[in-house]
């Protein structure tokens, strides 16, 4: 930010560290967990991806907002993210799919954005001291009650023990049949007789629907706190369990007795992200909160069954403690990065899932094999 350019934004974290900038986006207050991006693109993606909710994002590429926003890039009608954190306030936008500007948009949707932030500092203040809760105020007057954001920082509870899948999830069934976007068609619909999958939404990502339906798959969602009966009485051919925010152990409270009792049933069985936990949790594995978490579009995961190495697109700041899998759920993918689990599956049964992204909303294609994977595994039940 300029010297001359007086602060209208301020970041307070709970230590009393203070970050002064310009608000951009919808005057106001908010509290929540501060977490780093590392994705250059995507900003769209992110902020509407419900795994968010709870959070404040900082982008560590310093240009965000200059490719404007499309309505074909939401993952969820609203945004769940909080507020954006940027190096340089959000420029015109320039891109032929631009419907609007990341500015107005962030208005009208009720978000915070602050620019102008040392963005460097902020990430390696993160990684030293882990994900820290902050107040974030946007007021075009300029003038802040330092005192009071930095109390609210203090007092927020933080995402330990909290169930925010509820708070995001459906609140009544429906059916997805919408494809992945391809050049020039754009999204086209599924059509003809498919896979049937039942996906329960812990706080789904469209793309995740469209990439199961581009599978083969007629997908019906179910909401967060659907039972192993409302599952069972589709008579699916396969289950996936969606993404997520939240403790994964407050969500398992009713989550894990509905994945044991699918389970029984001896389904094919897909997790992403929060769903991997509640699968590992289901079958008796435990979870732990990191210190600041994954989040970004360029991720190393190896994966233990092949000894391929895959780019991903992560965004989780709870894992699975590989050291509590049970005997007979193997270990299947590691992060390159710090070796926290990525992976796991059932021994000699259709049951996986992995901590990343593979739809890469933002983020690198090389994981889409496991939307394969699932589809071939639940063809196989079919034909046996």
């Amino acid at each position: 930010m300029p010297a001359s350019q007086k602060p209208t934004a301020c970041l307070a974290l709970a230590d009393g560290t203070l970050f002064y900038g310009h608000g951009f986006g919808a005057p106001g207050d908010t509290v929540a967990e501060l977490v780093f991006n590392t994705a250059m693109t995507g900003y769209q993606e992110i902020m509407t991806d419900p795994s968010y909710a709870g959070q404040i994002v900082t982008f560590t590429f310093p240009h965000i907002g200059n490719v404007g926003v499309t309505t074909e890039d939401d993952e969820t009608a609203e945004p769940f993210a909080a507020g954006i954190v940027v190096k340089w306030d959000p420029t015109e936008p320039s891109n032929w799919r631009a419907m609007g500007d990341l500015t107005e948009w962030l208005e009208k949707k009720g978000r915070i954005g602050i620019g102008g932030i040392d963005t460097r500092r902020l990430t390696r203040a993160i990684r030293q001291q882990g994900a820290p809760h902050v107040a974030l105020a946007y007021h075009p007057d300029g003038v802040f009650d330092i005192e009071k954001l930095v109390a609210k920082a203090r007092a927020w509870k933080g995402l330990v023990g909290l169930d925010l899948a509820k708070d995001v999830s459906c609140t009544q069934s429906y059916r997805w049949d919408e494809k992945r976007w391809a050049w020039p068609e754009g999204y086209t619909k599924r059509d003809g007789d498919g896979l049937r999958v039942v996906a329960i939404d812990y706080g789904a990502k469209r793309n995740i629907l469209r990439c199961l339906a581009s599978a083969g798959c007629d997908v019906t969602v179910l909401p967060a706190t659907a039972t192993a009966e409302d599952v069972l009485a589709l008579n699916p051919d396969g289950v996936f369990l969606s993404n997520g925010p939240g403790d994964p152990a407050a969500t398992g409270t009713y989550a894990v007795p509905m994945i044991q009792g699918v389970l029984a049933a001896d389904l094919p069985l897909f997790g992403i992200c929060l769903g991997h936990q509640m699968l590992a949790l289901a079958l008796g594995a435990k979870t732990r909160k990191m210190n600041h978490g994954h989040h970004g579009a360029n991720h190393p995961v190896k994966d233990l069954t092949t000894g391929k190495v895959e780019i991903t697109s992560m965004n989780h700041g709870f894992t699975v403690d590989a050291d509590s899998l049970p005997q007979g759920v193997s270990e299947t993918h590691v992060s390159l990065f710090d070796g926290t689990n990525c992976g796991i599956a059932v021994d000699g049964k259709p049951i996986f899932s992995v901590q990343y992204h593979p739809e890469a909303s933002p983020g690198p294609q090389d994981s889409y094999y496991l939307f394969d994977r699932f589809a071939a595994a639940m063809r196989a039940r079919r034909a046996a």
